[in-house]
């Protein structure tokens, strides 16, 4: 069963949001994958907010580019945690008006926001999340981290020889 939801507001916010995909299967936690405009498809959009807890999901990644509307009207409407991507998209303003419109939220709706384009640190934040109640999922981000801390030391060793 998913448990987590990636939504993004059109199929060419894809390549971007592959990395939350990819980075999430390394971390075995099932994804429900879609497309909710949050302009051309408002009635979806509603539907999923309201919906995405009762399926099981545990957190809403959502990428937009542009106006970026989706993911803080996603967390107006669901009690889940959403973590905002924004996307540098034809539209924007070098990413700019994407990334404000999603950092930029009212008191009470929040969002958590990662850099622009940083669909795989969203994923790893939903992963840790998640390990906050799952110690399998906790074990496995333990892992990760500590496979980064190796890769540095054994870069800095081959830098220094």
């Amino acid at each position: 069963m998913a448990q987590v939801g990636i939504i993004m507001g059109s199929d060419s916010d894809m390549p971007v949001m592959k990395a939350a995909i990819e980075i999430l299967g390394d971390f075995d936690i099932a994804v429900d994958i879609d497309i909710v405009s949050a302009h051309r498809t408002p009635e979806k959009l509603f539907e999923y907010g309201a919906s995405a807890h009762k399926k099981g999901l545990k957190v809403i990644i959502a990428g937009a580019g542009g106006a970026a509307h989706l993911p803080g009207m996603i967390a107006a409407i669901s009690p889940l945690p959403v973590i905002g991507v924004p996307v540098k998209s034809s539209n924007s303003i070098d990413g700019w008006d994407s990334i404000l419109s999603i950092l930029q939220m009212p008191g009470g709706v929040p969002v958590a926001t990662v850099a622009l384009n940083g669909a795989k640190n969203a994923g790893i934040l939903a992963a840790q999340i998640i390990g906050s109640s799952d110690q399998c999922v906790l074990d496995k981000i333990a892992v990760y981290k500590e496979g980064m801390k190796l890769k540095v030391q054994k870069a800095s060793k081959k830098l220094k020889s």
